[in-house]
């Protein structure tokens, strides 16, 4: 079955890029927008760069992978015996072919996943040389370099792989590193927190289950949070920090190790995967100066003014494209309504979302003042009993793998070029202008 998804894959490709150079042949020359000053000095915000297949980020639906909302990914991927989560081996095989997956193909990716999964020891010695207090991102970041022993590309590109065939190395590394993630995550969270308790895979799990396992939790709830999480934090379409810095590192065929681990650089920071951490510890601290239990709405208003009146931002609210509440947000929301409802930092959760977006709607620079995904995971995690939050962007990184490493295997299939943006100097931006406003 792994084989059949591997060569379904490389087919599907061939055709998709036959359209795509007959596309680039025909109409080459099509106008995709024009680029402003204000998007230059913006950080590029909305500039149409890139090719990204695997999702597309609409402002006022959300995420979309490959055309499907997160409802209608809820309603047509398979789920586990028992469960109502998707199982993010079918969103990977989603991403990757634009096909819909049956339970067949499912349980067939898990069981080659289960096989791919094993670590090399050295890995596990390179971790343990590292001080306990490194950030966990860190030390993921150095996990992944430390398993590029493994890189079939690096093997295949020595030897003189033509480039036709870039492709089929990348699909193994791809598969490969995704298998290992839960095991490297785990073995980084059993070490800094749990004295290295360490705890071995389990034969028969589907990767969420194992990974929640090899956490230690065993509880088919755990099962199906990671599931969910897994599940909606996959991908964000290509512009993000750690889909754009995947895809630039991969451009110069970098192979998947070295590209995965740039984007966790990227994750790792305040501004993108880092907040999930930051909404948690402004919530514990708001818990803390109210004097603990369930604060009131008015409580938490006046908590949310002081923050904002301090020069600071509410984390977990905002996003550079999304303009409604975000889909996971509500995702996220569901599940709690069913496993938590009476938890403290849920509810404290949910009245942030009662009382937040009145507030920033009312100042005017803002645009969107609505949660964002980061908004609820980290009440999910408390709840059962997951409290390290330096750890949250770690998971957050092992279910990104699956959108990032799904669109590097398509790059490289599709033959895509080495990214190779230009540039201009502030000094000849301002002669540009001056010239044109003279003439």
């Amino acid at each position: 079955m792994a084989q059949q998804f591997k060569h379904e894959f490389k087919e599907i490709t061939d055709v998709k890029s036959a359209e795509l150079k007959k596309l680039v042949a025909e109409h080459g020359t099509f106008k995709l927008g024009e680029i402003t000053l204000a998007q230059v000095f913006s950080g590029m915000k909305g500039m149409t760069g890139m090719i990204y297949d695997t999702s597309k980020l609409d402002p006022e639906e959300g995420i979309r992978f490959r055309g499907y909302s997160i409802p209608e990914l809820y309603e047509k991927l398979p789920k586990a015996s028992g469960g109502n989560q998707p199982l993010p081996e079918g969103l990977f095989y989603l991403m990757l072919t634009g096909k819909l997956p049956d339970a067949a193909i499912v349980k067939a990716i898990s069981e080659e996943w289960e096989q791919r999964a094993e670590i090399p020891q050295h890995v596990f010695n390179t971790l343990d040389a590292l001080p306990l207090t490194l950030h966990p991102m860190t030390q993921f970041s150095i996990g992944v370099l430390a398993m590029r022993s493994e890189s079939a590309f690096g093997k295949a590109y020595d030897d003189g792989i033509h480039k036709k065939d870039y492709w089929d190395p990348t699909f193994e590394d791809c598969m490969n590193l995704i298998a290992r993630l839960p095991r490297l995550a785990a073995y980084i969270y059993r070490r800094v927190y749990h004295n290295g308790n360490h705890i071995a895979p389990s034969k028969g799990l589907d990767w969420s289950a194992n990974f929640a396992h090899m956490l230690g939790h065993d509880s088919t709830e755990v099962a199906e949070l990671l599931r969910m999480y897994l599940t909606i934090h996959a991908d964000h379409e290509g512009g993000n920090v750690s889909a754009h810095a995947t895809h630039l590192v991969g451009s110069a065929l970098s192979d998947a190790y070295y590209a995965f681990s740039a984007g966790m650089n990227g994750l790792a920071g305040p501004l993108h995967g880092l907040a999930n951490q930051e909404v948690i510890r402004w919530i514990l601290d708001m818990q803390q100066d109210l004097g603990g239990g369930l604060p009131s709405a008015q409580q938490i208003s006046d908590y949310v003014n002081k923050t904002l009146a301090e020069g600071k931002v509410v984390p977990g609210y905002g996003h550079a494209v999304l303009r409604k509440t975000d889909p996971r947000f509500t995702a996220q929301m569901e599940f709690a309504k069913k496993y938590m409802p009476n938890d403290d930092i849920v509810n404290i959760v949910w009245r942030v979302y009662d009382v937040v977006p009145d507030i920033l709607g009312n100042i005017k620079k803002i645009q969107n003042p609505w949660p964002n995904v980061d908004a609820h995971s980290g009440a999910l995690l408390l709840h059962y009993g997951i409290r390290e939050y330096d750890f949250f962007t770690v998971l957050f990184g092992v279910s990104r793998a699956l959108g990032v490493l799904a669109q590097l295997c398509i790059s490289r299939a599709m033959g895509f070029p080495i990214e190779r943006p230009g540039s201009v100097t502030s000094e000849g931006l301002k002669k540009r202008i001056e010239a044109s406003v003279n003439s």
